[in-house]
């Protein structure tokens, strides 16, 4: 993953967008754009693409004009369809599951859904960015929890232990073993059992290589 990251921010809010990239350039990433509407992302996008200048990930607002419903996440989408390398990460005011699974519905590779008010932990916005731009999964927690909630394989969760269920849904917010640990008050080893376990009963084996913590929870978030 690399230390700085090539940004591009898509945002109607010249407030908030001026404010993101002012957190980003702050410490230390590139924002080689900042637009305000869905069609002048995918127009820039394309733009950087043909220059070889692809940027690492693309921050963007699910709800952008002209109509203010969907446009966002729709651009989110068709860039992600034709530029897979490249990360995206949206942001919504609350948590719109349609769009969210519509977004979680392909690769794992490169994937974010923050809520709005998470920008406010400016370590861990940043730390999300980072994280997408290099391949990784960022997911609310208000998210994780709802998705999971509304899922209809619940067969599958209700193999699940609790505490495995716990530990998949922190998973899904993209931390780490040792993280997951910290907020568990319990050891590494106690957490690695637990996602060993997880692998275990979804069925996922070690071809799946390092995406299975991903796959561990959106191979059935899909509604």
């Amino acid at each position: 993953m690399k230390n700085r990251v090539q940004v591009v921010i898509a945002e109607d809010s010249v407030l908030l967008r001026e404010g993101l990239t002012r957190l980003l350039t702050d410490r230390g990433h590139d924002v080689v754009a900042g637009i305000g509407d869905a069609e002048a992302l995918i127009k820039v996008i394309g733009e950087l693409a043909a220059e070889d200048a692809l940027p690492d990930v693309v921050v963007a607002d699910v709800r952008m004009p002209p109509t203010h419903t969907d446009e966002g996440v729709r651009a989110a989408i068709r860039l992600r369809r034709e530029y897979p390398q490249l990360g995206v990460l949206v942001l919504s005011q609350y948590v719109e599951e349609q769009y969210a699974t519509e977004l979680l519905a392909g690769s794992t590779r490169g994937i974010g859904y923050l809520l709005k008010d998470r920008v406010a932990e400016v370590r861990e916005f940043v730390d999300a960015v980072v994280r997408v731009a290099g391949g990784g999964t960022a997911l609310d927690p208000e998210v994780v929890a709802q998705l999971l909630g509304r899922s209809r394989k619940q067969d599958v969760l209700g193999r699940l232990t609790p505490r495995e269920r716990e530990v998949l849904g922190l998973m899904a917010e993209g931390r780490t073993n040792s993280a997951v640990a910290r907020q568990l008050v319990v050891s590494d080893g106690a957490v690695e059992k637990h996602v060993s376990n997880i692998f275990l009963k979804l069925g996922l084996d070690r071809s799946d290589g390092d995406h299975r913590r991903v796959l561990a929870v959106l191979t059935y978030l899909g509604s």
